[in-house]
């Protein structure tokens, strides 16, 4: 992230209020630390003030002293609506000594460029990361300052992610969050690590792998990663459109980048081996292709079946244990078929954009 292209705004200072302690920071400049504050709490957002402000809500009552945080939410493509909604609660908590920052990020980059123009103007030692459709605990800081200052370089704490009974397919995939190793929706890292690794690979221009990127450079610069299993956050599941899953498929290319980066770990801490089940598909619909140019109606019949037994079976898999409500079955049934092939087609398009062996 270039110096230019964020111009960091103090919220209270730009609204009129007299109540701060220190001076709005020159555009560009990074943050300098304050001796008094412990925290610097940042907060990518992208257009979605209403889910932003109830973050903002949870933050500004932690148990934990006003004086000692800040809170920098970072706009990545900024907009009226959520420079107003900063500005509202920053006035709201500028009698309590809480400073909220409002950090427009004018060259939208996606969360990982959001994130570093939040910790390059944060003013603390300490930079804890969370998402704007999260709800932090009342101890949230209290419990992650707790965890990190046993000299660990980070703290990854505990995601929360409430569902139905039964799911629907996509509620239950974000409820992976709950099993993440280290997720930027909840993790606390020392400045001082993100100063020296550079903090995060602006090239994860989606919300994917970035977070397993930051993890894996932490833990080869050396850095020693602990739980935090009492600093919570709920992420509600955001509503989604119908297919959404095909959509998805796209952030596979951000695997191949990983891949590059960390192979060894890749594979011990992601995934050891490509997707065989979306390859016999891709195989199966080629041998049909193959079969109908050579004339060959046998192998079309075989092959037309195999393509249609391992897609029901990929469908039956995501539907395992989830909702069965028609619309929800109809979604699965439709979206099992193109997203295979999206898939491997995005995985390899990332190994050519990123220039790595990868499938």
């Amino acid at each position: 992230m270039s110096p230019s292209a964020t111009r960091p705004i103090d919220v209270r200072g730009s609204f009129g209020n007299p109540h701060s302690e220190a001076e709005p920071i020159a555009a560009g400049y990074p943050g300098v630390l304050l001796a008094h504050l412990d925290v610097s709490v940042v907060v990518p957002t992208y257009r979605r003030p209403d889910m932003l402000a109830s973050c903002l809500r949870a933050l500004t009552e932690q148990d934990f002293p006003a004086d000692r945080y800040e809170i920098v939410v970072c706009d990545d493509g900024p907009d009226e609506a959520t420079r107003a909604c900063v500005a509202r609660i920053a006035g709201e908590q500028a009698e309590r000594g809480l400073a909220v920052r409002y950090v427009p990020v004018t060259r939208t980059q996606g969360p990982a460029g959001a994130r570093n123009a939040g910790w390059q103007h944060a003013r603390s030692p300490v930079i804890a990361f969370t998402d704007d459709d999260t709800l932090p605990d009342p101890q949230w800081l209290q419990e992650g300052l707790a965890a990190i200052r046993q000299g660990a370089a980070a703290a990854a704490g505990r995601i929360v992610v409430p569902l139905p009974s039964s799911p629907t397919d996509y509620e239950a995939d974000a409820s992976g969050l709950e099993r993440a190793e280290f997720a930027t929706a909840n993790v606390f890292v020392a400045r001082s690590f993100l100063t020296m690794t550079g903090g995060f690979d602006e090239r994860f221009t989606s919300a994917w792998r970035e977070d397993s990127d930051l993890q894996f450079t932490l833990l080869q610069a050396g850095g020693k990663i602990v739980r935090a299993s009492d600093a919570v956050v709920v992420h509600p599941v955001r509503p989604a459109r119908w297919g959404v899953s095909i959509s998805q498929q796209k952030k596979s290319q951000f695997d191949a980048l990983l891949y590059k980066k960390h192979p060894e770990l890749f594979k011990t801490r992601i995934r050891s081996s490509p997707p065989l089940l979306y390859y016999l598909i891709l195989c199966a619909a080629l041998a049909t292709l193959i079969g109908i140019f050579v004339g060959d109606g046998n192998t079309v019949m075989l092959a037309l079946f195999a393509w249609f037994a391992l897609t029901a079976y990929f469908c039956a898999m995501r539907l395992r244990g989830k909702d069965r409500s028609l619309r929800h079955v109809a979604e699965m049934a439709w979206t099992s078929i193109p997203i295979p092939f999206l898939s491997i087609f995005w995985r390899l398009y990332g190994a050519v954009r990123y220039k790595v062996f990868f499938l």
